[in-house]
C-alpha cells in the first residue's frame, strides 16, 4: 500500500550500511516525496541521493549541532512540513542522535514513521551463529579504559548475547578487556564490513580473536557479537564467599586481587565480590 507522505510528520528512513542495493523502494519513494531531508552527513547522504536521482533539498542534523536543529526542525514540522531523518547508514537513532529528535517530536505531538532498513547490529547477528532468542545491543563502549572495564564488569554475567559496535584503532584494546573479564573462553564473532565488497564474518573465542588480530591490521568498522555468561559458572553462598576470599587474602592477595581471581569462577562481577571483600576481616 503506497501513501503519500503526511505533511507535519517526521519520517525515520533506514539506508543502507554499504551495499546500496538494500535500499528499500518505499524508502527512495518516501526520500523523493518529502519536503526536507535531515542528513548526518549531507555529502555523504548526498552520494546515495544522486545515485537514486532524488532532488529532495538537505539540512544538516548531527552531534555538534542538533541543539541548534531540534527547534528548527520542530518549527518546520508545526508549519506542515514532511521531514525525513536519514544516518550516514542504517536505521537513525541507533547509537547517533537521532533519537533526540525523534523524542522531541513526540512530545510536541508530531507524528513519527519508521521506515525500516539495514541495521548493522542485527545484520551480524543474523549470521554470528551465536544465540539470537535473547540479546543485549551495548553500541559503542566508552574510549577511555577505566569506563569501558567497568562497564565491562557489570555485564560479565549477563546472560544473553551481546552486541557491540568498535572502530578498528581500538579493537585491540576492547578485545584484550573482554578477555581479561568475560573469560578468554568466550565465543565471539568479528564481523567487519558487513554488506560490503570485503565483508567478513571471523569466529572463535575470544584468546584466538586476539592472536588473530595481532597478526593482521584492523581495517573497517566492527560490528563483536559476544556469547553471553554460561549458566554453568559457579554458584556460591554469602558464606562460601566470604570464606574463599579470607583464603585468598591469606595467601597475600589484596581484596583487588582476590576479588578478581574469585569473579573469574563464578557468576558475580568484581566490584559486587570487591564490597564483600570489604566485609571480610583479616589478620592485618
Amino acid at each position: 500500500m503506497q501513501t503519500e507522505p503526511k505533511p507535519g510528520t517526521l519520517y525515520v528512513v533506514g539506508t543502507p550500511i554499504g551495499n546500496l542495493e538494500d535500499m528499500t523502494f518505499r524508502g527512495v519513494r518516501i526520500l523523493r516525496a518529502v519536503d526536507l531531508i535531515a542528513a548526518e552527513d549531507t555529502r555523504h547522504t548526498g552520494k546515495l541521493l544522486q545515485h537514486f536521482q532524488i532532488k529532495t533539498p538537505q539540512l544538516s542534523y548531527h552531534e555538534h549541532n542538533r541543539h541548534s536543529r531540534i527547534p528548527e526542525l520542530l518549527k518546520q514540522l508545526g508549519e506542515g512540513k514532511a521531514i525525513a531523518l536519514v544516518t550516514d547508514a542504517g536505521m537513525p537513532g541507533i547509537s547517533d542522535p537521532g533519537a533526540e529528535l525523534v523524542k522531541a517530536c513526540i512530545d510536541a505531538g508530531i507524528a513519527v514513521v519508521p521506515i525500516p532498513g539495514a541495521n548493522a547490529a542485527i545484520t551480524a547477528l543474523s549470521a554470528a551463529g551465536l544465540p539470537t532468542e535473547k540479546f543485549v545491543f551495548e553500541g559503542f563502549l566508552p574510549a577511555k579504559a577505566q569506563r569501558r572495564r567497568e562497564h565491562l564488569e557489570s555485564l560479565k554475567t549477563e546472560p544473553r548475547t551481546l552486541i557491540f559496535y568498535e572502530s578498528p584503532h581500538r579493537l585491540q584494546e576492547t578485545l584484550q578487556d573482554l578477555a581479561d573479564i568475560f573469560g578468554a573462553d568466550r565465543q565471539i564473532v568479528l564481523a567487519r564490513e558487513l554488506t560490503k565488497l570485503y565483508e567478513e564474518f571471523w569466529r572463535g573465542t575470544l584468546a584466538q580473536a586476539l592472536s588473530y588480530c595481532r597478526d593482521r591490521e584492523p581495517q573497517g568498522e566492527y560490528t563483536l557479537v559476544v556469547a553471553g555468561a554460561s549458566p554453568t559458572q559457579l554458584q556460591l553462598s554469602e558464606v562460601e564467599l566470604k570464606a574463599e576470599l579470607t583464603k585468598l587474602i591469606a595467601q597475600g592477595m589484596s581484596r583487588s586481587q582476590a576479588s578478581r581471581e574469585l569473579a573469574k569462577i563464578t557468576s558475580l562481577s568484581r566490584r559486587q565480590l570487591y564490597q564483600l571483600a570489604l566485609t571480610v576481616q583479616t589478620g592485618d
